[in-house]
């Protein structure tokens, strides 16, 4: 098969989820309900939060899910299915409830940003899928809103395509960076499926193709007069790619009526040759052309060219940004997202019961049962904390309420003056979607207004961000702590 042949998706599913679909099928298990919850543990690069992206293509996958001929002959091939099990296969769709965080909410660790409710062989063969996408566009997301407070208004581009680690990873990653705050991208494809704004200009072979650089920058000026921005370090910046760019700003552009967009800096001292570079500008009069600059760049750096007060208007990010690399490798910062998916709760009789993974590891506990997940405001509209709660509890916060903090349960705390808002909405119903998708736009947006309005600045610090609390209603926390204890006893 070619990459660039039609695939179907629904066979990204790693083996062990088909051969347990296929026990349970001659277990007769098969339509017993179960719920599934996705979480993650930790914020990445040490952060205070995570953007929540990719349930677009989490919908479309689950939408398409289905075997074909050619799937079930491989299925075949392995000799471990019986043939009962591949029969059912060639009609399976997806017939469960998905409930989720819609896309772009700020997500912290260990509150179910999904939750799948739904037969066992359903609710087991999409766990691949689901985790691909969260993990992936999530810590993308994230990342780049890192990098975007660090760049403090100034536009930010992603450049990475070609340091993704597929072409897959290149495409969504260009649409998550474009949730987290990115102004667009070099990726021409993601540009087309997304209606992301695309950008670019001309690499270091194209100056170094013309006999010199001022031929190069001439024909690139006369091909594009009306945007024209110049790669000005192949050779030196100073001395010979910034007095080039001039000299075409007034013998080719300025003729023409037009004016030089600006120049781009891939190496060196980023933040020495800005200034430099900016003075060389302003004293020819091109106050107007903007500094790009490029080169391995990530929050850290941004930030820091920043505090050198280097003069530049725009920053083209690749590798750090695609890849969400950390570039802080001590043991406790971590560049992923590690969501998981766990069951919580098993029909029994009618009811849901609830399940727990118990750990050596505290932070491995999961939180079982149906339950439901409240962001809680104060009284001027800023998160306070997030509340779990069982599914089936009334959360009244027109008075005084009482919560748990599973850290400290032998605190008494109360919320005064507080709202709350109920975090996950019904995306599938029985199978069928009952959500309408957002456009990119709107997620993009949704996202900037929590943190602009909701999220304390303090919890978007990049080194030792305030904790967003995760509480529990006390008849949670009972629930919990009882089928702990059980286990023991």
């Amino acid at each position: 098969m070619k990459q660039s042949s039609k695939r179907n998706l629904s066979m990204v599913m790693d083996l062990y989820e088909l051969t347990m679909a296929n026990g349970y099928f001659n277990d007769g298990d098969r339509e017993t309900r179960v719920a599934f919850d996705v979480f993650y543990r930790k914020n990445p690069d040490r952060g205070g939060f995570a953007i929540f992206a990719g349930l677009e293509q989490i919908v479309e996958y689950i939408e398409d899910l289905h075997f074909s001929e050619e799937d079930i002959a491989y299925f075949r091939s392995l000799q471990i299915f019986t043939e009962e099990f591949l029969t059912y296969l060639k009609t399976f769709r997806f017939s469960g409830d998905l409930y989720a965080f819609p896309e772009g909410t700020i997500m912290y660790p260990n509150e179910p940003v999904i939750t799948i409710v739904a037969p066992l062989i359903d609710a087991q063969l999409i766990e691949t899928a689901i985790l691909a996408q969260v993990n992936h566009q999530s810590l993308v997301a994230t990342k780049t809103r890192r990098i975007v407070n660090a760049a403090a208004g100034k536009m930010v581009s992603d450049f990475g395509a070609r340091r993704a680690h597929n072409m897959d990873a290149a495409v969504y990653g260009a649409r998550a960076a474009y949730i987290g705050g990115a102004a667009g991208t070099a990726t021409v494809l993601a540009g087309q499926m997304f209606d992301i704004p695309v950008s670019g200009t001309m690499a270091h072979s194209w100056v170094m193709y013309y006999k010199d650089e001022y031929e190069a920058f001439k024909k690139y000026a006369q091909n594009y007069p009306d945007s024209t921005t110049l790669l000005v370090d192949t050779y030196d910046t100073i001395q010979s790619g910034v007095p080039n760019a001039i000299r075409i700003a007034k013998e080719v552009l300025e003729p023409m009526g037009k004016r030089l967009k600006g120049i781009r800096i891939d190496s060196g001292d980023l933040a020495y040759q800005s200034r430099k570079v900016r003075k060389m500008l302003d004293d020819a009069g091109l106050e107007d052309c903007k500094i790009i600059v490029s080169n391995s760049l990530d929050e850290h750096t941004i930030a820091s060219l920043n505090t050198q007060q280097a003069k530049i208007d725009g920053y083209g990010v690749g590798e750090r940004l695609i890849t969400g690399a950390s570039s802080d490798y001590s043991e406790e910062s971590i560049s992923l997202l590690g969501a998981v998916y766990k069951i919580a709760a098993v029909e029994e009789n009618g009811e849901f019961v609830p399940r727990i993974k118990i750990s050596g590891t505290v932070e491995k506990i999961t939180n079982p049962g149906l339950k439901k997940v409240y962001r809680i405001y104060d009284q001027n509209g800023k998160a306070k904390a997030d509340l779990i709660a069982r599914a089936d509890e009334v959360v009244d916060l027109s008075q005084d309420y009482r919560f748990v903090d599973p850290e400290m349960p032998w605190r008494n705390l109360k919320f005064t003056g507080c709202t709350a808002r109920s975090l996950q909405v019904k995306i599938f119903e029985n199978g069928k979607l009952v959500y309408k998708l957002p456009a990119l736009q709107e997620i993009r947006d949704y996202v900037s207004r929590q943190l602009e309005e909701e999220i304390w600045d303090e919890e978007q610090r990049f080194v030792n961000p305030h904790r967003h609390y995760m509480d529990m209603t006390p008849d949670y926390y009972e629930l919990k702590m009882g089928l702990l204890h059980g286990m023991r006893s």
